[in-house]
C-alpha cells in the first residue's frame, strides 16, 4: 500500500479514536473496535454530503463520533446509569446531537419537499477489520490463499441472477415436486423415495447441456438411472429398518399383500402371475400357521419372498416407473425455457450468439467466475435481523441465515465481486443465493442436509498444515471453509468465490480436498475427470477424496479410485468414530452442527508423481489428520469446535473506495 494510503487510514483511525473536544473531556478516547462492538458504523449520506455514524443494535444516528461513556447499549441496555443529557434529546448523553436533515439545522440548500435518495453505507478498511476481537465461533479461514493454477479463461456466458427470477424458478421446482409426489402415488401407490427428487437433480446436472442453472433440459439419456433406481427399489412397499419382531412380521405381510395386489392389477404374464401369487400366499399361510417365529425367520423369509417375486414385480412396474422420469423430465424442459425467455426480457443488454474464443495459454492462479452478461438494475431486497438471524424478504418470500454465515457472505462478495464496488446489488445476490439452494434441497425438515456435509474445521486445518491444502472440490459460498472452492451454481455463487462447477474446472496445479454429494452418478463422474487431470499434468497435483465406505454393494467410483494408478494411499474411518458438520449450518441450531456418520469414511489419496514428491502421505503426515477427525470431547452445544484464532470477524458492507486496501489478488487473474 502506498504511503499517502497509509496515511489515510492512519488518519481515520485518529478520527474515531480521538472524538470530538467537547466529548473528550467527558470519557476516554475509544477503540474501533469498541465502537464496532456496540453496533457503531461509519456511513456516508449523499443527500447531505457528509458521514454520520449508525448504530445497528439501536436505529440510533449521530452526526458527531459517538461516545458510550454514560450509556454502552451492551453493557447497560437500558440505560439505567445514563447521566441526563444538558439539552437536545434526552436519550443521548455527552452533548451528542441526533442526526436530523439539513433544513432542521438550518444549514441545508436542498428542498424540504424533496425525496431523499438512498443513503449509502461505506465500512472501515480491511486495516480497521484487522483490529476486531472473535465475537462468535466462525467456521472458515478466508486468509488461506489459493496455490491452484489454471489456464486463464474468458468470462462465462450464463445470465446474471435476477430475484424475479429465482422466485419463479423456486415456484417452478417446487411445482415439480409436486409433480413427481402425485406421479408416484398415482401409479405406484407409493411416497416419493426420501431426497430422490434432490439426487436427481444432481445426477442430471453432471450430464445436462441446458442453459438453466438449477432445472435439467438437455439430457441424454432422458430416463434418470438415479431416480429409476430409486423408485424400483420402494416397489411394492419401501423396506425400513427393523428392531423388533412384530415390525418384522407386519412388513412381511404388507410385502407379500402388495406384490399379490400389483400383480393382479398389471399387465403381467401368467408365468409371472402365477410365481408371485403361489409365493405371496404360501407366505400369508405360513404367517397365519407360525406365532412363535423370530425376527431373524421373519427377515429371512422376506428376503426369500424378495428373490421370488422381485424380478416379476419389477418387469410389470417398469414402463409405468419409466413414464414417471420421463413425464418429469419434460416439464423440467418445458419450465426451463419458460424461465430463459422471461429472463431474457429482463436483461438491458441481451447476449449474443458469440463464437467461441480460442483456448488461452496464460497460467494463472485460479479465480472466481465472471459473467459476461451486464447485470441489470435489481430490485430491493429488505433486511432485518430476528435475535442472530438475518431475515431477506423479496416480494413476501423470506430467506435466513444466520449472523455468523451472513456476515461471511460479505467477506467473501468483497473478496470476489468485481461489478459492485458499493454494495448496492449485495442483498438481492444474497437472498438469490439462499433461494437457490433452499430450492434445491426442499423445505422439509432436515432435507438436502446430508448432500451439503461439510468436514470438520480441525480436519481442514491438518489438510492444509500437512498437505497444502487450500481448495474445496465440491462446496458452495454457505459451507466453504477456503474462499478457493467448486460450487453448483456459477452463475450466483461467482459472485461469492466460487470456481464454477468442479466437472468444468481443470486446474493444472495444486492441492485439493474432495468431499462430494453422496450421488453415485456424480462420484463416477468425478473419478474420471480427476484421472484425466492427473494424467495431463507434469506439475505438482494432488485430490485427497472423501467417500462413503459403501461394500454392499461396492460403488463404482470406490472401486475405481482403489484401483487407480494414481492412489498413493487410503485410509478407512470407521462408522460412529467420526462426525460431519450439517450442511444446514448457516441456520440450523447450535446443538444440531454436527453429527455422526452413520457409515464409514474412505479417505483416498490421488496424486501425480510431482503431487507425492510434494505432499506425500508419510505416516507423519496421516497420524495428525487421523487425530483431527477424532470427535471433540462431549459437546455441551454443537458449536463447541471453534475455527482458527487468527480469524478476525468480518465487517458489515463494503469499504469506501478512498479506504479499501487492493483486493486480494486471488479476485483477478494472478500470473504466474
Amino acid at each position: 500500500m502506498s504511503n499517502d494510503s497509509q496515511g489515510l487510514v492512519k488518519g481515520e483511525a485518529a478520527m474515531l479514536i480521538s472524538p470530538s473536544a467537547s466529548a473528550s473531556s467527558q470519557g476516554p478516547p475509544l477503540s474501533p473496535s469498541t465502537l464496532v462492538q456496540a453496533g457503531w458504523s461509519k456511513c456516508w449520506s449523499r443527500r447531505e454530503n457528509r458521514p454520520y455514524y449508525f448504530n445497528r443494535f439501536t436505529n440510533q444516528s449521530l452526526w458527531e463520533v459517538p461516545v458510550l461513556g454514560q450509556h454502552d447499549v451492551i453493557s447497560d441496555p437500558l440505560g439505567l446509569n445514563a447521566a441526563p443529557a444538558e439539552g437536545g434529546d434526552s436519550n443521548l448523553g455527552n452533548g451528542q446531537r441526533k442526526r436530523r436533515s439539513s433544513e432542521e439545522q438550518g444549514t441545508s440548500s436542498v428542498s424540504a419537499e424533496a425525496t431523499p435518495p438512498p443513503v449509502t453505507c461505506w465500512w472501515p478498511s480491511r486495516r480497521f477489520n484487522q483490529m476486531f476481537v472473535v465475537l462468535f465461533r466462525i467456521y472458515w479461514d478466508l486468509d488461506i490463499q489459493t496455490n491452484a493454477v489454471i489456464r486463464e479463461h474468458a468470462p462465462a456466458a450464463h445470465l446474471p441472477p435476477h430475484p424475479e427470477i429465482e422466485l419463479q424458478r423456486a415456484q417452478l421446482v417446487t411445482k415439480l415436486r409436486q409433480h413427481y409426489h402425485e406421479l408416484c402415488h398415482q401409479r405406484e401407490g407409493i411416497d416419493p423415495p426420501r431426497e430422490s427428487f434432490n439426487r436427481w437433480l444432481l445426477e442430471r446436472k453432471v450430464i445436462d447441456k441446458g442453459q438453466d442453472p438449477l432445472l435439467p433440459s438437455d439430457c441424454e439419456p432422458v430416463i434418470s438411472p438415479s431416480m429409476f433406481r430409486e423408485v424400483m427399489n420402494d416397489i411394492p412397499i419401501r423396506l425400513s429398518r427393523i428392531k423388533y419382531k412384530e415390525e418384522a412380521r407386519k412388513l412381511l405381510f404388507k410385502y407379500a399383500e402388495a406384490a399379490k395386489k400389483m400383480i393382479d392389477s398389471r399387465n403381467a404374464s401368467p408365468e409371472s402371475r402365477k410365481v408371485v401369487k403361489w409365493n405371496a400366499e404360501d407366505t400369508m399361510s405360513w404367517l397365519r400357521r407360525d406365532h412363535s417365529a423370530s425376527k431373524e425367520d421373519y427377515m429371512d423369509r422376506l428376503e426369500h419372498l424378495r428373490q421370488q417375486c422381485g424380478p416379476h414385480v419389477a418387469a410389470v412396474a417398469k414402463d409405468s416407473v419409466e413414464g414417471i422420469c420421463s413425464k418429469i423430465y419434460q416439464l423440467s424442459a418445458e419450465y426451463s425455457r419458460r424461465l430463459r425467455q422471461t429472463h431474457l426480457s429482463l436483461l438491458q443488454d441481451p447476449p449474443t450468439e458469440a463464437c467461441a474464443s480460442p483456448p488461452q495459454s496464460r497460467l494463472v492462479y485460479c479465480y472466481p467466475v465472471r459473467l459476461s452478461v451486464p447485470s441489470p438494475p435489481l430490485p430491493r431486497v429488505e433486511l432485518h435481523f430476528e435475535n442472530d438471524v438475518a431475515c431477506l424478504r423479496f416480494r413476501g418470500e423470506m430467506v435466513k441465515v444466520n449472523r455468523g454465515h451472513f456476515s461471511k457472505l460479505e467477506l467473501l462478495y468483497r473478496y470476489s465481486c468485481i461489478d459492485d464496488p458499493r454494495f448496492e446489488k449485495f442483498l438481492s445476490r444474497v437472498w438469490c443465493l439462499l433461494k437457490r439452494y433452499q430450492v434445491m434441497f426442499g423445505s422439509g425438515a432436515n432435507e438436502g442436509t446430508g448432500l451439503q456435509g461439510a468436514l470438520p474445521v480441525s480436519v481442514f486445518e491438518a489438510l492444509n498444515r500437512q498437505f497444502g491444502v487450500s481448495f474445496e472440490c465440491f462446496a458452495s459460498p454457505l459451507n466453504c471453509y477456503y474462499k478457493q472452492f467448486c460450487s453448483a451454481f456459477p452463475d450466483i455463487d461467482g459472485f461469492f468465490g466460487s470456481r464454477g462447477p468442479f466437472l468444468s474446472f481443470c486446474p493444472v496445479s495444486g492441492s485439493f480436498e474432495a468431499n462430494p454429494p453422496f450421488c453415485e452418478e456424480l462420484m463416477d463422474a468425478m473419478v474420471t475427470h480427476f484421472e484425466d487431470l492427473l494424467d495431463q499434468s507434469s506439475e505438482p497435483l494432488s485430490f485427497i477424496v472423501f467417500v462413503p465406505e459403501w461394500r454392499d454393494p461396492v460403488t463404482p467410483a470406490l472401486t475405481r479410485m482403489e484401483a487407480s494408478r494414481f492412489l498413493r494411499h487410503q485410509l478407512s474411518v470407521p462408522a460412529y468414530e467420526h462426525e460431519y458438520r450439517s450442511g444446514s449450518q448457516h441456520i440450523c441450531k447450535r446443538d444440531e452442527m454436527y453429527y455422526r456418520a452413520v457409515h464409514g469414511t474412505a479417505v483416498l489419496f490421488l496424486q501425480n508423481d510431482a503431487g507425492f514428491v510434494k505432499w506425500a502421505p508419510t505416516p507423519e503426515r496421516l497420524a495428525e489428520l487421523t487425530a483431527a477427525y477424532r470427535p471433540s470431547l462431549p459437546r455441551t452445544s454443537s458449536l463447541s469446535s471453534p475455527g482458527p484464532a487468527h480469524i478476525r470477524r468480518p465487517v458489515f458492507g463494503p469499504a469506501p473506495s478512498d479506504c479499501l486496501a487492493p483486493p486480494p489478488m486471488t479476485a483477478w487473474p494472478r500470473p504466474l
